[in-house]
């Protein structure tokens, strides 16, 4: 059998404001759109009357999947999840400037989680998380040698 990764979907509230975090402010680039209504994608998703818009958007190889629902629209409340909740936790990326990053992201509006922040001199490592508008969580981490 063969396997090839695909995507990561996000489940989205606004998608303008998620094009802004992830596209303008991070940098991923479009990839394309797809627009779908009720079957087959109902029983995909194990959702009734649905309404979807999908933004693919790409980075370093990585793509990830903005689904909006217009309907029957979304659940949760956006905060941010533990991280020792099960499942998918958060989105990690290296960065070479993290002063610079988080500088840019509170200027554009969006929450960086202050009281996250670590500097470990001995490892030559810092971090931060923020999340996305609806609360996703991002690690970003900048270490010795770039974020290669």
């Amino acid at each position: 059998m063969s396997l090839r990764f695909s995507h990561l979907g996000i489940c989205v509230s606004d998608v303008d404001a998620s094009l802004a975090f992830y596209r303008d402010a991070l940098g991923f680039e479009l990839a394309s759109e797809l627009e779908v209504k009720g079957e087959p994608s109902d029983t995909l998703l194990r959702l009734r009357d649905v309404a979807l818009r999908a933004v693919y958007l790409r980075r370093d190889g990585v793509t990830i999947e903005l689904l909006h629902f217009a309907s029957p629209g979304h659940s949760g409340d956006g905060a941010p999840r533990a991280l020792n909740a099960l499942g998918l936790t958060h989105l990690s990326l290296r960065v070479d400037d993290l002063d610079a990053l988080v500088s840019d992201l509170e200027g554009r509006g969006f929450p960086v989680l202050g009281a996250t922040r670590i500097d470990n001199p001995e490892a030559g490592a810092r971090a931060i998380f923020a999340t996305d508008p609806d609360g996703t969580l991002l690690e970003f981490v900048q270490m010795s040698g770039g974020p290669s």
